[in-house]
């Protein structure tokens, strides 16, 4: 008998936080990813996090952009990982990284990467390993299109109370399923779904109205517009969910929520600056007042 899936249309309140609350109780974060000339995107998804609440960002790139991830805001931390000879992460970055993991409550992965053999045998492998939660993003995802996507869902099997939230675009999730961009936005709804009873993950599939499903629920965003369609956006969501998920919020609600907010972030800055200027940076700054917002209409 097929799965009954209940839709839902509003989205979840802000995790609560204690008067007495320190950086410790707020979700510590750990971002991996980037590669030469991809420094800003792991940034992107770190200034997310932090906008999303978490209480310790920390990001982990190949050695050769580490200075430049350093300096990129004050207030994330950084370490330095083994690299390819293309300033890629690879295989012996996989025992580092799971070691930086053990400090951190989420692991946000996949942005900017790249699409080197290693850097996909290093996510595969750091998969079969990571039992914290996730949040994949970009070229993590590529990593399991097509055939691969079968060895995603054995990982998942073997860690099932691991929360794991797969962030693709159409294009992305049609790479999943070695289908077309069109054949995904032409039935989304099954596409988002499908994917979350596959791998048994919340599967967010972005774009106009975001849908998000895990194996019972899916719900449809209504907040964002055109404007946010420009690059890091993506990132920034993906840094979002992973710090709701450190605040302790299960992972189909982090996932609705940080839709929501991002996508109501995106019209605060294009109320602000019009949709033809937007940037990634933009959006992320302007979640503080999209969680008030959130807070007030609540």
């Amino acid at each position: 008998m097929a799965t009954r899936v209940t839709l839902i249309n509003r989205p979840p309140p802000l995790p609560r936080r204690a008067p007495d609350a320190n950086k410790g109780d707020c979700g510590k974060v750990l971002v991996v990813g980037g590669s030469r000339g991809m420094s800003g995107a792991p940034c992107l998804a770190a200034r997310g996090a932090y906008r999303g609440g978490a209480g310790l960002v920390k990001v982990a790139v190949p050695e050769s952009i580490w200075d430049l991830a350093a300096g990129s805001f004050e207030e994330i931390t950084t370490a330095g990982l083994p690299e390819t000879r293309e300033g890629a992460l690879g295989r012996k970055a996989v025992k580092p990284a799971l070691d930086l993991a053990e400090w951190a409550d989420v692991v946000v992965m996949g942005m900017g990467m790249g699409r080197d053999d290693e850097t996909i045998d290093f996510l595969r492998r750091v998969l079969e390993e990571l039992k914290k939660p996730i949040v994949l993003d970009a070229d993590g995802l590529y990593a399991f299109g097509g055939r691969q996507l079968t060895f995603l869902a054995k990982t998942q099997e073997n860690h099932k109370e691991r929360p794991l939230v797969l962030t693709p675009h159409p294009g992305e999730m049609g790479r999943l399923w070695d289908v077309s961009t069109v054949d995904v936005q032409d039935d989304r709804r099954m596409a988002a779904e499908t994917l979350a009873r596959a791998v048994h993950c919340v599967a967010v599939l972005k774009g106009k109205d975001t849908l998000v499903a895990d194996v019972t629920r899916t719900y449809c965003n209504a907040t964002g517009n055109p404007g946010m369609a420009t690059g890091g956006t993506g990132d920034v969501l993906a840094g979002l969910i992973g710090a709701l998920l450190g605040q302790n919020m299960p992972a189909f609600e982090a996932a609705c929520l940080g839709v929501h907010l991002h996508g109501l972030a995106g019209d605060l800055a294009a109320k602000r600056l019009g949709p033809w200027s937007m940037m990634a940076r933009d959006l992320a700054d302007d979640l503080g007042l999209a969680f008030r917002k959130h807070a007030g209409r609540r």
